[in-house]
Parts: C-alpha cells; sequence; structure tokens
C-alpha cells in the first residue's frame, strides 16, 4: 500500500522524499514498480472506471452506499467498503446539496380543503395518493415554469408541465398528463400546498369531475408538502444549480431527460429500498 501511495504521488512529492517520509527503501520501491500492477490492484482500476461511469452517467447524485448498490443490481461484484474506499482515493464525492428555500405564501382566504395527510406522506398502493408542486428555472431567456405531480407510494412523477407562466393552465397541463398516463379511479387525495394555482375553479372543477379528494397543507407551514419540495430540491441540486441554460428549449430537454430517463427509470430511493421509482411499482403489482 505504502508503494501504491509512493507511485500515485510521486509527480507532486518526488520519489526520494516519500520513501523517507513512510520508512521505505528507493530500491523496495523500484524493484516493487518494475513487477507491474498486482491482481487485487487490476481489479480496483477496473473497479474505478465502472464507478466513474455510473456517477457521470447518474448526475454525480449518489454517495458510496448507493453507488455499491448500483454496481450490485447491475451485476459488480464488489464490497460496500472498496467501493468507498476507491471513491475517496479518487475523489469521488456526490455534488453538495445547498439549502433548499422553501416559499410559503399567506392569504387573506380560507383553505380550499382539508390537510388529509398531516405529514404522514404513506400510500398503501399506487395512484392512492398525488402530491403537486410548482418550480421556476433560470434561463438566458428568462424563467422557465415546471408544474409536477408526484405518485406518493413510488415517488413517481406521473404527469408535469412546463411553460412561460406559472398559472392555472400550467396546473392543468400536469394533471391532465398524470390523468392519460394513470387512468386513477375516484378517491384519489391530491395534495397541495395553498398555493392560489391549484384553487382556480377549472382546476377545482376538474379534481370533482374525476372524484378525487382535494387536500392542502395547514397554512403557515413550509413541510406540510415536503415529498414534493424534497423532490425539487434534488432537480435543482443534481441538475439545475450545476449549469447554465441558454434557452428555455434547452432547459426543456434537460428537465424532460432528468424526469422521464432518469429519477423515474433509474434513481435509487432510499425511502424505497434503494429501488427506482419504475422498479417500486413493477414490485407492487409483481405482487398484487
Amino acid at each position: 500500500m505504502k508503494y501504491a501511495f509512493i507511485r500515485a504521488h510521486q509527480a507532486r512529492y518526488g520519489i526520494a522524499s516519500l520513501c523517507r517520509v513512510l520508512g521505505v527503501s528507493r530500491s523496495g520501491f523500484y524493484a516493487w514498480h518494475g513487477r507491474g500492477p498486482s491482481a487485487r490492484e487490476q481489479t480496483d482500476a477496473r473497479l474505478l472506471l465502472q464507478i466513474q461511469r455510473l456517477h457521470a452517467t447518474h448526475h454525480e447524485a449518489y454517495g458510496a452506499v448507493k453507488t455499491w448498490r448500483a454496481l450490485k443490481a447491475s451485476g459488480v461484484d464488489c464490497g460496500k467498503h472498496r467501493v468507498a474506499r476507491l471513491r475517496a482515493a479518487a475523489g469521488i464525492e456526490a455534488r453538495r446539496k445547498r439549502r433548499f428555500r422553501i416559499m410559503s405564501e399567506h392569504h387573506k382566504t380560507a383553505a380550499a380543503a382539508p390537510d388529509l395527510l398531516e405529514q404522514r406522506f404513506l400510500a398503501s398502493a399506487p395512484d392512492r395518493t398525488w402530491v403537486g408542486d410548482m418550480t421556476f428555472i433560470r434561463t438566458r431567456q428568462g424563467w422557465l415554469y415546471l408544474a409536477m405531480l408526484l405518485d406518493l407510494y413510488s415517488r413517481r412523477v406521473v404527469g408535469w408541465a412546463m411553460g412561460e407562466r406559472p398559472d392555472e393552465a400550467l396546473t392543468l397541463a400536469a394533471l391532465e398528463m398524470a390523468i392519460e398516463s394513470r387512468r386513477p379511479l375516484p378517491g384519489l387525495i391530491h395534495h397541495t400546498d395553498q398555493g392560489v394555482i391549484y384553487r382556480g375553479r377549472r382546476y377545482s372543477t376538474r379534481l370533482q369531475d374525476l372524484g378525487m379528494r382535494p387536500s392542502t397543507g395547514t397554512k403557515g407551514s413550509a413541510y406540510d408538502n415536503a415529498v414534493a419540495e424534497s423532490f425539487f430540491s434534488n432537480l435543482k441540486n443534481e441538475l439545475v444549480h450545476h449549469r447554465v441554460f441558454d434557452t428555455r428549449d434547452a432547459a426543456r430537454a434537460a428537465l424532460f431527460d432528468y424526469i422521464e430517463l432518469f429519477y423515474n427509470r433509474r434513481r435509487l430511493h432510499q425511502s424505497l429500498g434503494y429501488r427506482t421509482p419504475s422498479q417500486c411499482e413493477q414490485d407492487y403489482y409483481r405482487g398484487a
């Protein structure tokens, strides 16, 4: 291990200095170096390449445990501590999460619906409870707004829409997408914060026509829609904060890729037992 450390850092500190500090002889190092990498080192090198590839293709979002589980799921036989050691030695880290600012709006109107969840963010099956919210993404052309609905059982984004205005039409488009793709039965709980965009006449009428049960968080509490806020926090930290979008179309393409190709189908969730939303639903329907 000392010889491997010397080889990795010789350009910066020099072989002689490293040998002296580590208490080994230069002749011993050169003899070891001439033998070439050991079988374990070759295995480590191959595993590190797989770790680096997974890190790049998963938005640099995973820590050591999720990386290890993703590798195991893909058929790579490796140990959790070995993965952590190789990541640390290579300087591979998950992107640092910025604090996600939670906005709470206050209005002098009564709540449109009671809080049916009361911060119990659990569901017994898919399409029993959806949570919805809206956020914004900065581009050089101006703001792009994203409205989405997420299934509380599988954490899958079931409906989304993007536009230049944060209005009722945008939230309705996300709702219609979710209805078209999921065909939920009457009785589904539809939970949002108390934002006025979810309390419009057309939106409320549509929920009533579908037999959905509207639910809103408690006024003054920014955490009564925590699952939706968590999704947006991950989206911002794993995609938005680390790049600049020249156009709204560029942002739309990146958001589509993140939601449909990465988040729903490939991103492991600790709350789902390190499964993806897609795997979670497949397991449920296979059992049912």
